[in-house]
């Protein structure tokens, strides 16, 4: 090899090895520079520190050649969606459900009768439409995920001023990177997570991510340690939130899907929804359906060909027998109870998003309410006042000359405004403490004397001096200075040290006992106003005037539904982004926070591994402090013990755990678009109680269903064992496909759609809400099932029977024929009647068939039907026969030993030896069930 050639190959692997190495040197920068970043609680370093790691000086900010570098590694500020699903995949993944699964093959099933039998193509068509309707009222009624991503993509921001290479400019929030120097004023929407590096009296609402219902302080030069929930971190601002006073420059820390608003957009799009009671229960249904199905017709089969009964026979005998096993109604009648359920609960005030949820909200066990906004007011209000001189008085009380004249001074002390809208409600502006003032002064019907007081002067609120001053000229001559805020901060004369502060100081512990937030009002008079560069002389030396206490109160209904629920076993716990103190206050008022209950912290929840939590969830009844990681945690611990949870909330900071919970609430005044998205029910009067009605219409719904299965596993497996004992006896085929058919669709259908309009019965609020893991079949039920099961079984045989081989005085001569169509009859009669026993446990002479005349209209045409089926030649074509007077009276008499039975057993069955042994059983059965839950 030449000399050049060496070289040039030497050359070329040396620029490999540098540009590997640089590759590698460039990989691992970014994936410290990120760790970093991702890592780096950015409230616990100082501003120099903060500009140092973010390589930044807030006067240049960054050039275009960093921006351009940054947005490479970090991306766009937004946030990602997640791949949206198509129809066929939504369809796909309804037909997955065990129920649809066993209508498909019932759908088979009948298309291969249709064809072997020659019978029409009448019983496909309708299963394959219920299949159908059921789709598209399950896909219609399902929420989208993305719609609440969507939602969260509507509160970015959609422009920012930056500070770029020394110049200001205006950019799109979506092209900040970070190290971006942001400049923020009164108004803005902050555009990406940003540390403070100046702030003059900045506040900024975050209730819609943290919870509180007051805009938080921020300060630029305020610095933590340690792991601090985001409602702590002062000097931090986040995505989304609106910069409510003051102005202040921040430096950008992270953006798109790494700020807090990123996180909420990943849990949404990243967590799966568990299945809902209703669902996981009708599942297990419709496998013991299926089961049931194949082994009786293999088992019939096996039966008649060892009898020597020709294959094609027995096949069109096993597909029959699947056919009555399969309840084709079932799946329709569950859409329409829960539909029904829906169109009351919004007569309630309570609009369902997802079908399922109706059944779901029934047997919530623990609701997990937000605090803000749902079980309190979400605006703050005055409750207590304190004059120097005098007692505590509360708001609610006629005021004396004196105390409306501290109510005077501390509106006049204040920014609030309001302006009445056309329909003459007034709407109050201004930050929320001074709001509660002037709302007070306005309901006590008070005004000021604008003439007599000028306004001429303020001093605003800042953070370090925790205070504002208000200064005016009065009418008569000199001045009245104003100062309102935190007591501590009030500077005062020696007197009103001396004679009024120790007092004062008793009564701020007081009001603060309660999480009340205590005011203070001082007023001093001058003779001459300093210039502007001197107005903060005016404040020392000034008198103590007053004390007040605020605080955002409870709803006045939500105590009393708290109440309700805990008599319905639902236990309510209090989840908040708020201190520990106000949030165990309010929750004690309510009735949440009782003896042997505690307030948990999220810094507590920090520290405590799942598991824990799992195992002491049920000792705290209030949850405070917490970001919305610890609010899924806190769901999901509940959901271990085996309860049903529901999730109440109006902010973006409840999205996710609403779509964790079983059901998620949101408010529909207050609530945002994110957590509306989210849930699956919506509180369109932003009432807590509210929820409770909407229990009750779910408990209803529940107990609906499960009247509609004893209903139709009763007609179902009776139709098997005749069907069996038939075949076994050497009858033959008792019942056709086509009379099987009239019977499921007609017999069966009717009555059972009409079963889900059931009225509600207030006895349902006495129970204890249904376990997650609870059977449809308590031991009572399959009790009652099976015996009315054996009753109908037994009496269709002996109708056959008689009709078959026994001979009645003056009656047509017996024939299969004749059994055929008396079997028939009371199999339908019988079927239309036990409706009425599944409605009440109750006798059913004594339950009110007013409660619900479609059913009782709807019987009435059905045994009419079944009865001119017989009796018309039109019968022939369904393979039956008319039967003589003889017979009618044997039918009719058949028909109600059903009945009978019932009754009869419901007397046994209430003798207090046999009550208490069912229920040892009982809760033996539940016992068993919590083991392997």
């Amino acid at each position: 090899m030449h000399t050049w050639q060496a070289d040039i190959y030497y050359a070329y692997g040396l620029l490999f090895l540098i540009c590997s190495y640089s590759g590698i040197l460039l990989k691992v920068e970014l994936i410290i520079e990120n760790r970093n970043q991702d890592h780096t609680n950015w409230y616990e370093s100082d501003v120099s520190s903060v500009l140092e790691t973010l390589d930044v000086t807030p006067e240049q900010g960054l050039s275009e050649a960093q921006v351009g570098k940054r947005q490479e590694r970090h991306g766009k500020n937004v946030l990602q969606p997640p791949k949206k699903e198509g129809l066929p995949q939504k369809i796909l993944h309804q037909l997955k459900d065990v129920s649809i699964i066993v209508l498909l093959i019932a759908v088979v099933l009948s298309f291969a009768m249709a064809i072997f039998e020659d019978s029409g193509f009448v019983e496909p068509i309708v299963i394959l439409s219920v299949v159908i309707l059921n789709l598209i009222l399950a896909i219609t009624h399902e929420g989208k995920a993305e719609k609440a991503l969507e939602a969260l993509e509507k509160l970015s921001a959609p422009s920012c001023v930056v500070i770029r290479e020394g110049v200001k400019k205006s950019i799109d929030a979506t092209e900040l990177v970070p190290g971006d120097i942001v400049i923020l004023e009164t108004g803005n929407v902050v555009p990406a997570d940003a540390r403070l590096i100046e702030s003059t009296g900045f506040f900024s609402d975050e209730s819609a991510l943290t919870g509180e219902s007051e805009p938080a302080e921020k300060d630029a030069l305020f610095t933590t340690s340690g792991n601090a929930s985001l409602g702590d971190q002062h000097n931090m601002v986040f995505t989304g939130c609106v910069v409510t006073a003051g102005r202040g420059t921040a430096v950008v820390t992270t953006t798109g899907m790494k700020t807090q608003m990123g996180k909420i957009a990943g849990f949404l799009s990243g967590s799966k929804r568990m299945k809902t009671p209703l669902q996981i229960r009708l599942d297990q249904l419709g496998k013991t359906i299926c089961w049931i199905a194949i082994i009786s017709a293999f088992f019939l089969m096996a039966v008649g060909l060892r009898s020597g009964t020709d294959l094609p026979t027995m096949l069109l005998v096993a597909i029959s027998l699947a056919v009555a096993a399969v309840p084709e109604m079932l799946a329709l009648i569950v859409t329409l109870t829960l539909t029904n359920g829906v169109q009351k609960m919004v007569k309630k005030n309570a609009l369902i998003r997802k079908l399922p949820a109706v059944e779901t909200l029934g047997n919530t066990s623990v609701i997990s309410s937000d605090k803000t906004g749902t079980l309190t007011q979400n605006r703050m209000a005055v409750k207590q006042l304190w004059v120097c001189g005098g007692e505590p008085f509360a708001d609610d009380t006629t005021f004396s000359e004196e105390q409306s004249r501290f109510l005077k001074y501390l509106v006049m002390a204040s920014n609030a405004t309001y302006e009445t809208t056309p329909s003459g409600e007034k709407k109050y502006l201004g930050n929320a403490t001074d709001v509660g003032i002037l709302r007070l002064f306005n309901e006590k019907g008070y005004h000021i004397d604008e003439e007599t007081y000028q306004r001429v002067a303020e001093i605003p609120f800042s953070s370090d001096r925790k205070r504002m001053s208000v200064i005016f000229k009065v009418k008569t001559g000199g001045y009245l200075v104003l100062t309102k805020g935190a007591l501590d901060y009030l500077t005062f004369s020696a007197e009103s040290v001396a004679n009024d502060l120790p007092i004062a100081r008793a009564v701020h512990d007081g009001f603060a006992e309660h999480a009340l937030r205590v005011i203070g009002l001082s007023s001093k008079k001058i003779d001459q106003l300093p210039d502007q560069d001197h107005l903060e002389e005016v404040e020392p030396d000034s008198n103590l005037v007053g004390l007040i206490g605020l605080i955002d109160p409870p709803r006045p209904e939500a105590a009393v539904a708290i109440a309700k629920a805990k008599a319905a076993g639902i236990r309510t716990v209090m989840i908040t982004g708020d201190h520990a103190t106000t949030a165990g206050a309010i929750a004690t008022n309510l009735g949440i926070l009782q003896e042997g209950r505690h307030v948990m912290t999220g810094a507590h929840l920090a520290e405590m591994s799942d598991t824990e939590l799992n195992d002491t969830v049920r000792n705290y009844s209030v949850y405070a402090r917490v970001t919305p990681e610890d609010k899924i945690r806190i769901v999901k611990a509940w959901q271990a013990n085996g309860e049903v949870v529901a999730m109440t909330g109006d902010g973006v900071n409840d999205a996710p755990a609403l779509k964790a919970a079983d059901i998620g609430i949101a408010m529909g005044k207050t609530g945002t678009e994110v957590a509306k998205s989210a849930s699956d029910m919506i509180l369109v009067d932003d009432n807590f109680a509210t929820i409770v009605e909407a229990v009750g219409e779910g408990r209803n719904v529940y107990a609906n269903i499960k009247k509609t299965i004893n209903f139709l596993l009763v007609c179902n497996m009776s139709e098997i064992i005749i069907m069996i004992f038939a075949q076994m006896a050497g009858w033959g085929i008792l019942l056709t496909p086509v009379m099987l058919l009239l019977i499921n669709l007609v017999g069966d259908g009717i009555p059972g759609i009409n079963l889900s309009r059931e009225a509600f019965d207030p006895k349902l609020m006495d129970k204890k809400p249904i376990k997650r893991n609870e059977s449809f079949f308590s031991d009572e039920l399959l009790h009652l099932i099976l015996r009315q099961t054996i009753a109908c079984s037994v009496t269709v045989l002996i109708g056959y029977y008689i009709g078959a081989f026994v001979v009645l005085p003056g009656a047509v001569a017996p024939s299969a024929l004749l059994g055929q169509t008396m079997a028939f009859l009371i199999t339908g009669l019988t079927s239309i009647v036990h409706v009425f026993h599944v409605r009440s446990s109750n006798s059913v002479f004594k339950t009110p068939v007013r409660n619900n005349k479609p059913l009782l209209i709807g019987a009435v045409a059905m045994l009419i039907t079944f009865a001119l089926m017989v009796a018309l030649p039109i019968g022939q074509i369904f393979g039956l026969t008319t039967i003589s007077g003889f017979h009618w009276i044997v039918v009719l008499g058949l028909t109600l030993l059903p009945t009978a039975v019932r009754e009869i057993g419901r007397l046994f069955d209430n003798i207090p030896l046999i009550k208490e042994q069912r229920r040892v059983r009982q809760e033996k059965a539940d016992k068993r069930r919590n083991k392997k839950q």
